[in-house]
């Protein structure tokens, strides 16, 4: 069974990453584990959303023969990184518009392997 407030102190330390304000944790299948939903949104809908887009993302780039590894959406004032953690999980980050996604998803795979041992 999953350490959940393990999870969430990792995930606390997730946003501490420059330009990082939001941190989730979310089942391949779409439910929330751990992390802050931005405030405002509806929790299911948001998590359940980013499993199907990482999902529909993996399937659309199958045939060419390359291993997804994530997906960033463009908003007005924010992007959403979307980032594939293994068979078990992906992160849902809200970042800054000048936040440097390659930098981000860098340091936040410094966090995979903790993770991984919480799940």
């Amino acid at each position: 069974m999953a350490d959940i407030a393990a999870l969430e102190g990792i995930l606390k330390e997730m946003e501490s990453v420059p330009g990082v304000s939001d941190a989730v944790l979310v089942s391949r299948s779409g439910m929330h584990i751990a992390g802050s939903v931005p405030q405002g949104a509806h929790a299911e809908t948001f998590v359940a959303m980013f499993a199907i887009l990482l999902g529909a993302a993996e399937t659309a780039t199958s045939e060419l023969k390359e291993r997804l590894d994530n997906v960033v959406i463009e908003l007005e004032s924010s992007r959403i990184l979307i980032i594939n953690d293994g068979p078990k999980a992906i992160f849902v980050l809200r970042t800054s518009r000048s936040a440097d996604v390659d930098s981000v998803r860098a340091e936040v795979t410094k966090f995979t392997k903790r993770i991984e041992e919480h799940l």
